[in-house]
């Protein structure tokens, strides 16, 4: 799949679910439950112990229908052994030049992450396929909004403060999708591996931005 075909999947699906467990083997029960209420963008970060592991695995084993990429990468390095693994993009909660090089190295789309209109113009004119607008906990879907006013062409993507709530306004604001991790994965659902909560979760997520 080229990156432009990737980054098109992505602005169809909506929503990148940002996964960040802290046990492991937790990864596929939570990406299945997602998937059956209907989200199908994954993002892997590298906080996850064997992340680059466990990616591979998933590249190998999941339906074709699931996107599966790497998140929190912030070196080339990184990014080369998560591509390896079958990550089919890259996201970094940074902006590093040769990080997105690295990744269109790989035929993969860069994802990094900024947080004033300078550094996401900066990561764009260097070749950022979509810049994570990271943290806009303290933003709101009206930065988007603002800074897409005056640069309609960028293709933004909050991560940070984004609910089951409040997706659908990041979206109806400007941005191409939304970055979603633990308002999504409910850290009492995961713990008690209740993950029909999860489903339903996603099912909810999913129906408010029909």
């Amino acid at each position: 799949m080229h990156p432009t075909d990737i980054v098109a999947r992505i602005e169809r699906e909506r929503v990148v679910a940002v996964l960040r467990l802290a046990d492991p083997d937790r990864l596929r029960a939570v990406i299945d439950a997602l998937a059956a209420g209907g989200v199908r963008v994954f993002e892997v970060t590298m906080t996850v112990p064997r992340a680059i592991e466990l990616i591979g695995q998933l590249a190998a084993g999941l339906d074709q229908t699931l996107l599966v990429g790497a998140g929190t990468v912030i070196d080339a390095n990184t990014a080369r052994r998560a591509i390896g693994a079958g990550a089919r993009f890259v996201v970094s909660p940074v902006f590093r030049r040769d990080l997105i090089e690295t990744c269109h190295e790989h035929d993969v789309p860069a994802m990094p992450g900024c947080f004033t209109p300078t550094e996401i113009l900066d990561a764009w004119e260097a070749g950022a396929d979509v810049v994570k607008v990271f943290p806009s906990t303290s933003l709101g879907p009206t930065f988007i909004k603002d800074v897409r006013a005056p640069l309609p062409q960028l293709k933004l993507m909050p991560t940070g403060g984004v609910s089951i709530e409040n997706a659908a306004d990041w979206l109806r604001a400007g941005a191409v999708a939304v970055g979603i991790g633990s308002a999504l994965v409910d850290a009492l659902a995961l713990k008690a591996g209740d993950f029909p909560a999860i489903t339903q979760r996603a099912q909810r997520l999913m129906a408010s931005l029909q």
